[in-house]
C-alpha cells in the first residue's frame, strides 16, 4: 500500500490534527507505516534551531517512523525522517500563512512541499497531509490550499467540526473540493462543542447530504490520552 490523503477542515479549530493523528493510529494498528505531514504551520515556537509547530509535533509523535530534528543529512544517516520534510514551512505568529510568510520575507512554494511529500511517500505506506485552516486559505503566490491539493494530486478527507453552522460549512467545502476536480475520499465528524443542540439530527443531515463515505465520529476529547476511536479507513475512496 502506498497512499496519501490531504486532511482539510470546515474551518480553523475543527480538529484536523485530532482526526489526522487518529487516522495515523488506525493505519498503524492495521500494520501500515504511516507518517503525518504539516506543510505550513504558524504559531510556532523556536526550539534548538527550528521553528516547531504544535500540530506538526503531534503528527510526528503519532507517525510510525522516527522523526529527527537533526540536519537532514544527519537524520537520514540515522535512518530517521528529517523534521523539514514533516513541516517545510513554519512561522512564529499565529496568523494567516500567506501573511506570516510575507512578513518573514519568505514565499511558500508548492514545489518544496511536493518534494518533501514525495520523499515521505518513498518511505511510508501512508502519508497524511494536514492543511492549515480551511480549504480556501491563501498560501501566497502559488495559490491557496485548494491549489496545493491540486498540485499534490491528493484525494481529500474532510473534517467537519460538529458545532452550530457545520452543515453549511461542510456542504460549501464539499462543493469547493469537487469544483477543483478533486476526490472527496471521505469525511469525519469531530465533536468540538459537547453542548451542541440537536446533535444527532445534524449528524443525520450531514450523512444524507455529503456525497462521500462517512469514516466515523470522533467524540469530544478534553484528554488527548483517551483511547482513540476506530475510524473506518476501509471506506476511503469508496
Amino acid at each position: 500500500m502506498n497512499r496519501s490523503w490531504f486532511i482539510t477542515g470546515t474551518d480553523t479549530g475543527v480538529g484536523k490534527t485530532t482526526v489526522a493523528t487518529t487516522l495515523l493510529q488506525c493505519f498503524s494498528r492495521q500494520g501500515y507505516s504511516a507518517v503525518g505531514m504539516k506543510p505550513v504551520g504558524t504559531g510556532c515556537v523556536y526550539e534548538q534551531g527550528l521553528w516547531i509547530n504544535d500540530d506538526a509535533l503531534l503528527l510526528a509523535d503519532h507517525s510510525t517512523l522516527p522523526v529527527s530534528r537533526q540536519a537532514e543529512a544527519v537524520a537520514l544517516a540515522q535512518g530517521s525522517i528529517p523534521w523539514q520534510w514533516i513541516n517545510p514551512y513554519a512561522y512564529e505568529p499565529p496568523i494567516a500563512p500567506h501573511i506570516a510568510a510575507r512578513n518573514a520575507g519568505d514565499g511558500i512554494r508548492f514545489s518544496v512541499i511536493e518534494k518533501a511529500l514525495h520523499a515521505l511517500q518513498a518511505r511510508a505506506d501512508v502519508v497524511l497531509v494536514e492543511g492549515a485552516g480551511g480549504f480556501r486559505v491563501p498560501l501566497g503566490a502559488d495559490g491557496d490550499t485548494a491549489s496545493l491539493c491540486q498540485a499534490l494530486g491528493l484525494p481529500v478527507i474532510l473534517v467537519v467540526g460538529m458545532r452550530l453552522g457545520c452543515i453549511n460549512h461542510a456542504l460549501l467545502t464539499e462543493e469547493s473540493v469537487k469544483s477543483r476536480g478533486l476526490t472527496l475520499a471521505g469525511w469525519v465528524a469531530n465533536v468540538v462543542d459537547p453542548q451542541m443542540q440537536v446533535f444527532e439530527e445534524n449528524l443525520a443531515t450531514l450523512k444524507q447530504e455529503i456525497q462521500a463515505p462517512f469514516l466515523g465520529l470522533v467524540p469530544f476529547q478534553p484528554d488527548r490520552a483517551a483511547q482513540p476511536p476506530e475510524l473506518d479507513i476501509g471506506r476511503l475512496g469508496q
